[in-house]
């Protein structure tokens, strides 16, 4: 008897776990693939797991899905919702939920690797399924490569993976290039001199301090980027002082910064520094601002070879108009690194996950209403049928591409 994978998704779906923290999820992905007769590698990069099935001389085809989930409070109203509970990683208690559907992709990759253990007298190779963990972190990849990936697997000759995205589910977003932008968290301490609200003379504020900073930094895209190339500077956090009438010592501010070239990106982080230390020093602030880097994920390309043969194979298996070049998207995906880690061409693609009756809309105006709940929404719920069917098929798809 094979996977249930509805029941598998809802269970995940139910139970999801923070980045670096998915050991029940692996322990369920390993057991599943221990059950297909894969040879299992365990606790990589803290609790990722690796499948290796190899099926005769061939080429070794790695597919990835990420495990983690999001300190989201979910507000779907589902039976299989998710009512757990997580601490993050400065120890607060915070609500999780699979806000990105990375539940839908671990699904997919065990029913594709099922799929493919049952046609295993159709093709010749090396299958290798990596479930990884903390892509929300921006490290899993990297703690993966680190630990040791390629030391205990074959180094793959080509890395396929897929994100589940709001649009109709049997339809694919696909492109050669740059699929996806770079993206860097930053965290930003500006230092003053606290005192009494009403002798302000008598400290260096770091509340105006960090009000005006983030008002300049909205200057770096519209007046040093130029036209043609693209860039976000959010700042998405300003936290500063306990009492109204107490000016503080510090104030801190949280940004995210992405762009689709890497030129383009070093020069928004400089930018970014340089007008935070100007402003602290106009400010005559008490000591130099700390910079502190979080998640970083580099740009996510297609190898275009590579990724024209997947779009043929997706055009021939499901329908040459379900085939879509979405642009380079804007969020950011850290599956590149496995496949620059490996010297291999990456094809990462996204998968349609919401109801097919949007399908129609989304042909003609190519978008969807506005209240369609998007990937980190508390309301995101991927349509079960036909996303986890078409998802799992992609993958097997994918691979057959490659494999002999």
């Amino acid at each position: 008897m094979g996977i249930d994978l509805e029941e598998l998704y809802k269970d995940l779906h139910s139970n999801p776990e923070l980045s670096f923290q998915e050991v029940r999820t692996a322990g369920i992905v390993a057991g599943h693939l221990e059950e297909l007769g894969l040879a299992v590698h365990r606790n990589i990069g803290k609790t990722g797991v690796v499948g290796v099935l190899n099926n005769g001389d061939g080429p070794v085809v790695m597919l990835r899905a990420d495990m983690d989930a999001l300190p989201v409070k979910e507000a779907t109203g589902l039976d299989y919702a998710s009512t757990a509970l997580g601490e993050d990683h400065e120890g607060r208690e915070v609500p999780v939920m699979h806000a990105c559907g990375h539940d839908v992709h671990v699904t997919c990759l065990l029913g594709a690797v099922e799929k493919l253990v049952n046609q295993k007298q159709e093709w010749q190779g090396t299958l290798i399924a990596v479930f990884q963990p903390a892509e929300e972190w921006g490290g899993g990849a990297n703690a993966m490569v680190k630990d040791g990936l390629y030391d205990r697997i074959p180094k793959p000759d080509v890395v396929l993976g897929q994100h589940v995205a709001p649009f109709p589910a049997g339809w694919f977003g696909l492109r050669s290039g740059v699929a996806m932008a770079s993206a860097d968290s930053l965290n930003v301490t500006l230092h003053g001199r606290g005192g009494h609200g009403s002798r302000p003379e008598t400290t260096v504020d770091p509340v105006l301090m960090a009000a005006a900073a983030t008002v300049r930094l909205q200057g770096v895209v519209s007046r040093e980027i130029a036209p043609s190339d693209s860039a976000v500077v959010t700042v998405g956090q300003l936290h500063a002082g306990t009492k109204n009438n107490i000016i503080p010592e510090t104030a801190t501010l949280g940004l995210s910064i992405r762009s689709f070239a890497e030129p383009t990106r070093q020069k928004v982080l400089a930018a970014v520094e340089r007008i935070v230390r100007s402003e602290a020093t106009a400010s005559g602030a008490t000591q130099e601002p700390d910079f502190h880097y979080e998640e970083r994920f580099p740009l996510t390309v297609n190898d275009d070879s590579a990724a024209k043969r997947v779009d043929a194979a997706f055009r021939t298996t499901f329908g040459a108009h379900q085939v879509i070049d979405p642009g380079p998207v804007s969020g950011s995906e850290d599956v590149g690194m496995l496949a620059t880690a490996a010297g291999a061409p990456l094809v990462f693609w996204f998968l349609g996950g919401i109801e097919p009756h949007f399908a129609k809309e989304f042909a003609e105006k190519g978008r969807l209403p506005e209240d369609v709940p998007s990937n980190h929404s508390p309301y995101f719920a991927p349509v079960i049928q036909p996303t986890l069917g078409i998802g799992t098929d992609a993958l097997v798809t994918a691979a057959r591409e490659f494999l002999a």
